[in-house]
């Protein structure tokens, strides 16, 4: 709880705000170090404007977005019954935080709750689906099925893959692959949490919807190019191991070698090149700090194992894609993907998009003022 006034002990004009994706418990000190003393104090700046922040975290951030749903009632509930006076909530999260918020709000209009909400407010959340590249994803589970039992390293070489394979991640990512032998898809746990989000009517009727972008509206991409090599092994446990950047059409999009054992290849079909895609990129989340992005990821766990860095050609990919952070477009479509935004296809009433490509969930001064502008103005 951050109120306006150094003396108060009741929220007045409170803002809930939801942690994202990642592994484990939220980090209250990671998120508000974030938040404020970034490019812009959005805290400060919050509290200034005489809103009361709520930081709403979890226990486990990569538990099922309607599990957690269920602790952002609580909140929402929470501060109601603390509220003093009878201004209406802002509601809303980064990222994941976004979609936890937004289903909280519908089901509770749903089911006859009364949220007390007139602004829902999302940043750079995937709507519209997150991408983490197939052959890294891939590459995360061979690593944990061939070496996750090393004594003192297994539990961190396997931590990704869990990661990759959590209940949140299934119902985020719009394309998912298991285990390196299995079909890439979009997960059962994402179409079962689509449906029950459309069950609740998809978003709460009469709240202002305002979102946000880390990414581009423009269809100027992050320049990153398709179908080439991004991390490549140099060591002997991995030779001739790589991973490549997403293309169109059929590709091996990975090569996943163990010395003395036969290659596997990783293909995918009719995927955009979505890599270089305008949208929030991965690894720069406020809640993620100092992480390696999705290819250096995998060149940390290969340094892990090999004792020597892998080489690096392209850390950072798209995670969000614009279009899918303001709502906008399937980011199955390439030519959505690539083409400025128009208003009109969006499912927020007011968003706005970076001027550039920048690291998922970085607040910056342009989003920044744009949000508080848009909390000011009814």
């Amino acid at each position: 709880m951050f109120y306006s006034n150094p003396g108060q002990t009741r929220v007045r004009k409170p803002v809930i705000l939801a942690d994202g994706f990642s592994a484990g418990k939220s980090d209250p000190d990671a998120l508000w170090n974030g938040l404020e003393n970034g490019e812009y104090p959005f805290i400060s700046k919050l509290r200034e404007a005489g809103f009361d922040l709520v930081l709403l975290g979890f226990d486990e951030r990569s538990a099922s977005i309607t599990v957690n749903a269920d602790v952002a009632i609580q909140c929402i509930e929470k501060t109601i019954a603390d509220r003093e006076g009878e201004a209406r909530l802002t509601v809303g999260g980064f990222s994941m935080g976004g979609l936890v918020t937004r289903y909280a709000l519908a089901k509770m209009h749903h089911d006859g709750d009364e949220h007390e909400t007139s602004t829902y407010l999302s940043y750079d959340t995937p709507h519209c689906g997150a991408w983490l590249p197939i052959s890294v994803q891939a590459f995360a589970h061979f690593v944990k099925d061939n070496w996750g039992d090393l004594p003192g390293f297994g539990e961190l070489l396997g931590s990704f893959s869990r990661m990759v394979n959590s209940q949140a991640a299934r119902q985020l990512l719009r394309w998912h692959i298991e285990t390196v032998s299995a079909e890439v898809r979009q997960d059962q746990a994402r179409t079962d949490f689509l449906a029950e989000l459309e069950r609740v009517g998809s978003w709460p009727p009469g709240v202002r919807r305002l979102g946000v972008a880390n990414g581009t509206g423009t269809g100027a991409g992050n320049n990153i190019p398709a179908g080439v090599t991004a991390m490549r092994t140099t060591g002997a446990e991995l030779t001739g191991t790589r991973l490549d950047t997403q293309n169109t059409g059929e590709q091996t999009v990975a090569i996943l070698k163990k010395t003395g054992s036969p290659e596997i290849p990783i293909n995918t079909r009719n995927l955009p090149d979505i890599d270089g895609a305008p949208g929030g990129l991965f690894p720069e989340a406020l809640n993620l700090p100092g992480r390696p992005g999705n290819f250096g990821t995998a060149a940390m766990l290969a340094g892990l194992l090999e004792g020597e860095p892998a080489e690096l050609t392209y850390n950072a990919t798209t995670f969000v894609p614009s279009v899918s952070a303001v709502a906008a477009g399937a980011i199955d479509d390439r030519d959505a993907l690539y083409s400025k935004i128009d208003p009109a296809d969006s499912e927020l009433d007011h968003f706005k998009c970076a001027s550039d490509n920048q690291g998922h969930t970085v607040i910056t001064e342009e989003l920044g003022e744009w949000i508080l502008d848009k909390l000011q103005t009814p």
